[in-house]
């Protein structure tokens, strides 16, 4: 008979190390601290959780995803997490790789919040695709993906998430 061996999986396993221009590289686990830490210092404010993915294209791609947690009007703080692959063969390819690890983290994200009595507060998904550029052929299909999955989703202009701060992190 063989022996099983129970390894101890926590959220966020797959993503690795974030890292917090606050508090440098960081856990999912302490991101996630982080972010409550930052919602209890003002817990009347209104708070959007906001995930968004950006990539940049050398000799092998370097794909960013950042969640931000807003504080409507009154500030934000930011965590990133980046990772390469080898080039993909179409920016249909790119993009569709960029929103699905933005679902994937807002799909952990949720469940934490969710857990921790946060269940209210959604999960809003930046894209970086917008009317204008490339990318204007595929806003139905990755917006209908996004929310098909239950997420808010945002393009450009109004996807910051993505085109702003993943974004400064590509290069």
């Amino acid at each position: 008979m063989s022996e099983f061996v129970a390894t101890k999986y926590t959220f966020g396993d797959d993503f690795g190390e974030f890292v917090s221009p606050t508090d440098g590289p960081v856990s999912f686990e302490a991101m996630f601290a982080g972010i409550m830490k930052f919602m209890r210092e003002k817990p009347t404010a209104d708070y959007k959780i906001i995930v968004g993915s950006d990539s940049q294209m050398r000799d092998r791609i370097c794909f960013v995803t950042a969640v931000i947690v807003h504080r409507l009007g009154k500030g934000a703080r930011y965590y990133y997490h980046r990772q390469y692959h080898r080039k993909l063969t179409s920016l249909r390819q790119q993009i569709f790789y960029e929103t699905s690890l933005s679902l994937h983290l807002a799909g952990l994200l949720a469940g934490r919040l969710a857990s921790n009595g946060h269940s209210a507060l959604n999960v809003e998904i930046h894209i970086d695709v917008g009317q204008k550029g490339d990318t204007r052929h595929l806003i139905r299909e990755v917006v209908g993906m996004v929310t098909g999955s239950g997420f808010n989703a945002k393009i450009k202009p109004d996807s910051y998430g993505a085109s702003k701060v993943a974004d400064r992190h590509t290069k």
